[in-house]
């Protein structure tokens, strides 16, 4: 049960961190995990009062050629995530006074520890944000299987180190390497959740200090007392208001919570919540001083995609009220999962994570394996990468039964795939989502390349679905055969209700 709010009662003095309680920023990574979310949905959420919205938008750092979807779903699918940087937006260097109050060593960090996909109809009215765990392993374009937090970071140094062996400059290799690793995140949250990304907003960890502060703080609930010096986290039960390093400590909590991250992406989805209805109240839309702050966070800490009409966007949104903004989270396969490398990941099932998004958003399809279309109308290529002789042909034929059309029946040479896919033009094709649910529940990936309405289907030695010898249900990303902590999605958290829900 909750524990009795506090709202009026004066907060207890903290307890000094001790040294090296931060365990240097190997620790600190997760405050980005409210960053992204915050300072972006307090900008595509209320538009930041009206009357200062060109001096906004003419703030905002920019950037091009992500491979965005441009809407064509009927819908606006935008992309949040936020990057662990010692500058701002811009470039500039943090002070030397940011860096201390962030707790910001000298190390790089390239993770997106937030990664929030937020979907809005065109008719404004109503926003659904789903978060993906950090640890989530999934394939990333061009490096494989690995943790889509490192989708950003590990094609950035990978694309730098090539171009800087070919002479490139340095501020050059920097550039286009950063644009390299924003864009294979962006392809490994369509592939992984079957929606196209319209829209891409980023945010470093400045953001999140100064958006808490820009509305006065942000009030939380707490169902025990927490004591955690790994992330600084020193607060007692119950209800309390946060400032911008309180609260950094608040969401970057990972650690001594029953379910880890998952509980810490509770944590943020009610932070944000809240921040949402503080920044919806009057008290912050009529008042210049907290708007112009607010107006400042987000100028110096966002960078969002050039082609984004943001003004427009923010009309689109008046409707909008805290109560109609939802918060989910995909549901994950396995909690404690390993690789056979010894590295702990958070195991998700592409295609369930698709399922899951769809019935979300409101585009289920699930009473129809084939979501509508005619099997008549899909040509198939089938290639078998698995060494299993036949398995293509095999495929091919229990396409053909269920009255798909095939193309192309041939062993893979495209380069080692650890498992089995349908590839097409984008992830939410649905041709390709009608192909992959006749085979058993396929994922679903973008190949760049691939015409619009082709779709490609994959085989690897871990395919046991129609035409397979085993029949038997697929397991994408791992043969093995211990116990997994499979955990459903929690129920959606509302912005906009009476005060914070109070968590773990």
């Amino acid at each position: 049960m909750s524990q009795p709010t506090r709202a009026s009662a004066p907060l207890p003095s903290r307890r000094p961190a001790r040294s090296g309680s931060w365990g240097g920023w190997r620790h600190a990574n997760p405050l980005r995990a409210l960053a992204a979310a915050a300072a972006v949905l307090v900008l595509v959420v209320t538009g930041l009062g009206w009357h200062s919205v060109d001096q906004l938008v003419s703030s905002i750092e920019r950037i091009g050629n992500l491979g965005l979807g441009g809407g064509r779903d009927g819908a606006v699918d935008i992309l949040m995530v936020g990057i662990d940087s010692r500058t701002d937006a811009h470039g500039n260097p943090l002070s030397e006074d940011e860096r201390a109050m962030l707790h910001a060593g000298d190390e790089v960090g390239l993770n997106t520890d937030t990664i929030v996909l937020i979907r809005v109809p065109n008719n404004g009215e109503s926003a659904t944000a789903i978060s993906i765990p950090r640890d989530s392993y999934v394939d990333i374009p061009g490096m494989g299987m690995g943790k889509i937090n490192s989708a950003y970071g590990a094609t950035k140094l990978t694309e730098q180190q090539k171009l800087l062996d070919k002479g490139v400059s340095e501020a050059d290799a920097d550039k286009r390497s950063t644009l390299a690793g924003r864009q294979a995140l962006i392809k490994s949250v369509a592939n992984l959740t079957g929606i196209t990304v319209d829209h891409y907003a980023e945010v470093g960890l400045l953001g999140f200090v100064l958006l808490t502060d820009a509305v006065g703080g942000v009030d939380v609930c707490l169902n025990n007392p927490v004591y955690e010096p790994m992330s600084g986290a020193d607060f007692p039960a119950g209800r309390q208001k946060l400032n911008g390093p309180e609260a950094l400590s608040f969401v970057r909590q990972r650690h001594e919570l029953p379910r880890g991250d998952l509980d810490r992406i509770v944590r943020q989805q009610v932070y944000m919540a809240q921040l949402v209805h503080q920044v919806l109240s009057a008290k912050t839309l009529t008042s210049p001083g907290r708007l112009k702050e607010l107006s400042d966070a987000v100028g110096r800490t966002v960078v969002l995609d050039n082609g984004w009409d943001v003004l427009s966007f923010m009309h689109q949104l008046q409707d909008l009220s805290g109560g109609q903004v939802k918060f989910e989270t995909i549901p994950v396969k396995d909690l404690n999962g390993w690789t056979d490398k010894g590295e702990s990941v958070v195991r998700v099932d592409p295609p369930a994570v698709q399922k899951y998004v769809a019935k979300t958003i409101g585009e289920d399809d699930s009473h129809d394996e084939t979501g509508g279309i005619d099997p008549s109308t899909v040509t198939a290529d089938v290639y078998n990468a698995s060494g299993a002789g036949g398995l293509a042909g095999q495929a091919a034929q229990a396409l053909a039964v269920k009255g798909f059309r095939t193309g192309t029946v041939d062993n893979w040479i495209g380069g080692p795939i650890q498992s089995s896919r349908v590839l097409a033009a984008s992830g939410g094709d649905p041709k390709a989502r009608a192909v992959a649910a006749a085979l058993g529940g396929l994922p679903v990936f973008a190949q760049d390349g691939l015409p619009e309405g082709s779709v490609r289907v994959v085989l690897a030695s871990d395919y046991s679905g129609p035409g397979s010898a085993t029949g038997s249900t697929l397991d994408f990303t791992t043969g093995s055969t211990t116990t997994m902590t499979p955990v459903p999605p929690a129920p959606p958290i509302d912005a906009g209700k009476n005060g914070p829900k109070c968590v773990n």
